[in-house]
């Protein structure tokens, strides 16, 4: 079966127009696509169409059979993606990725330069795409010392690849390695960004989300639960007498502490699909989108049960020999009249509540 890209070119129709131009007529075309694919190169477009455009140009206008890129993975070990334009026979011998042991552009990434290959008949590295072809050019995309991949040329002439020819697409693959140079940097940048904007929203010591995110997540889940006429629950959590266990035992077995309650926090508002949150100090929250408030109860009864079953040590304490905690729980159907904060100061006023009772406790305010 044989697959034929959707643009015509001029190697649909042989070489005659090419062969056929004066010197000057072809160093003004590889000077025109030269330009082009400068061009394309600085397209604000995602990679693989920049990549896409290129290769169709250079089949379109050039008598090249075919015109393709092909990419490595970062250990330069294998290809891993292919753009191409032209007409492909599909008699490959393996799909990607590639190791890059086979085949002429594995002898182009060993070598880091580029190959010429004026019959590929006689050359045992060439893998057949067009049975037509009688020469290949392979130039190493290159930027720096980075090996980005290998651009390939296929022609249906012998004589295809002149010194000047060749020497076009060696600069037509600096430009390829720039533009894919570039598209990877934006993608590094971008990750780092969302490293940074997680970071940014979660806590230090215990790796739960911190207030910032708390913030932002009850705004908008409030209005959310408003459009969808849903309540809306949060139960807010004080390790009890905290400030005395630093006292008693050191920062240290606080910080510990504190993980451990976050991790506990964590564990249960996963299970109900809470926000987990690092409050301040020693307070957590969860907040719980679709929470009713005796189900909001029942989970800060069983948060309760579960820190009191890991019997860390608190000879300060007033509520235990052990760390316990202590928590107000609301919940609200949000609406358009009163502000997200309403749901902050109701479970405040029920954790005062619990505080002041004796701690240990879960209180609640309606």
């Amino acid at each position: 079966m044989t697959q034929t890209s959707s643009n015509g070119g001029q190697a649909e129709a042989g070489i005659g127009p090419w062969s056929e131009r004066a010197a000057s007529a072809r160093r003004a075309m590889l000077a025109e696509i030269l330009a082009q694919v400068s061009m394309e190169a600085l397209q604000g477009d995602t990679l693989e169409s920049v990549l896409q455009r290129i290769v169709d140009g250079v089949w379109q206008r050039l008598p090249v059979a075919i015109a393709s890129i092909i990419l490595l993975n970062d250990a330069c070990t294998h290809f891993v993606q292919e753009v191409w334009s032209g007409t492909l026979d599909l008699d490959l011998p393996a799909e990607l990725p590639w190791p890059v042991e086979l085949g002429a552009a594995g002898r182009c990434v060993q070598s880091r330069a580029a190959v010429l290959i004026n019959d590929v008949a006689a050359d045992p590295d060439y893998i057949s795409g067009n049975r037509a072809v009688k020469s290949e050019y392979l130039v190493p995309i290159l930027h720096r010392t980075r090996l980005h991949g290998v651009l390939n040329l296929e022609s249906i002439s012998a004589d295809f690849f002149t010194p000047e020819v060749c020497a076009t697409f060696d600069a037509i693959a600096q430009q390829i390695a720039g533009a894919v140079h570039l598209a990877r940097v934006v993608a590094e940048l971008e990750l780092a960004n969302r490293k940074l904007e997680r970071l940014s929203l979660s806590d230090g010591l215990t790796g739960i989300a911190n207030r910032r995110c708390f913030d932002q997540q009850l705004e908008e889940q409030w209005q959310l639960r408003v459009s969808e006429n849903q309540p809306l629950a949060l139960l807010l959590v004080d390790v009890d007498c905290f400030k005395a266990l630093n006292d008693a035992r050191g920062h240290v077995v606080g910080d510990d502490c504190l993980c451990a309650v976050a991790s506990l926090c964590a564990e249960v508002g996963d299970a109900a699909r809470a926000l987990v949150a690092r409050y301040g100090g020693e307070e957590f929250v969860l907040l719980l989108p679709g929470a009713d408030l005796h189900r909001a109860q029942r989970l800060a009864e069983q948060l309760c049960r579960r820190v009191e079953a890991l019997a860390i040590e608190h000879p300060a304490s007033l509520a235990a020999p052990h760390v316990t905690i202590s928590i107000g729980v609301s919940a609200v159907d949000p609406d358009e009249r009163r502000s997200s904060r309403s749901l902050v100061v109701a479970a405040d006023r029920a954790l005062y509540a619990a505080k002041a009772t004796g701690r240990n406790r879960v209180v609640v305010q309606p």
